[in-house]
């Protein structure tokens, strides 16, 4: 099976944006024009994630998502703000194949039972933002990890692929933006319990924390700021894989 290799991009409003720990973002370019750097480099998806949407209560990437999805033949999975099956519908029908869902999920878990029995559990996606916790473990956070849910991540990864998830979005909030290297033990944690595929994000910081996190049991892996940064490619990245004996998809 191949590794996917995923373009991961936060929007808040018009602007791609990155912080560290979800945390201070700062503008990183255009989600638009990067999405398709991204495609034209190899990239096997593009995951877009609307940062504000609680604000506003609704995902905001309808225009960016069509835009790209007219040029980018490639699964987008698109998250942010997405709390019925309405809304899961607008997003489709401009291009999205996926939809990540983290706090309507948290507050009625069926949502991801109803969203994979109208569209199928390939496009229902559980986003968890997790966070350590000093006693052990991790909970699961929304909101770009300001609010607490009370949920451990391992038992939500386990009932949202009980439920009819298809995949695992899973977000590591001490490690996202540092390009230290992954949270291999909760990749590994949630891979062992789960049998869907765990996109596993945060701190890859050169091809070395893929590598990592792929033989800690992650089926994909988000990359976000090495990209922006430039401090990896997509053509680097695989040559560096196959390296490893780690298969990837031909481009």
């Amino acid at each position: 099976m191949n590794i996917r290799l995923i373009a991961r991009l936060d929007v808040k409003l018009s602007h791609l944006i990155k912080g560290v720990q979800m945390e201070g973002w700062r503008k990183m370019g255009n989600p638009a024009e990067r999405a398709k750097l991204y495609y034209a480099q190899g990239a096997d998806e593009l995951l877009y994630m609307d940062v504000v949407a609680s604000l506003y209560e609704r995902n905001n990437l309808k225009d960016i998502v069509r835009e790209v999805a007219s040029e980018s033949f490639v699964p987008i999975t698109v998250g942010g703000g997405i709390r019925t099956l309405d809304s899961v519908k607008e997003l489709l029908d401009v291009g999205a194949d996926k939809v990540a869902i983290n706090t309507a999920a948290t507050q009625r878990p069926e949502l991801l039972r109803e969203i994979s029995d109208t569209y199928g559990s390939q496009a229902t996606v559980l986003s968890i933002e997790a966070k350590s916790q000093p006693q052990g473990g991790w909970e699961a956070m929304t909101d770009n990890g300001r609010n607490n849910t009370g949920l451990d991540v391992i038992k939500w990864a386990v009932d949202a692929a009980r439920l009819g998830a298809g995949e695992l979005l899973l977000s590591s909030i001490d490690k996202d933006g540092t390009s230290k290297g992954m949270d291999l033990a909760l990749i590994d944690a949630v891979s062992r319990e789960v049998d869907i595929p765990v996109i596993a994000t945060g701190g890859v910081g050169q091809a070395s924390d893929v590598i990592e996190g792929v033989r800690h049991g992650a089926s994909a892996i988000g990359l976000a700021k090495a990209l922006h940064t430039d401090a990896l490619t997509f053509p680097d990245l695989r040559n560096e894989l196959r390296k490893a004996d780690i298969n990837v998809r031909a481009v």
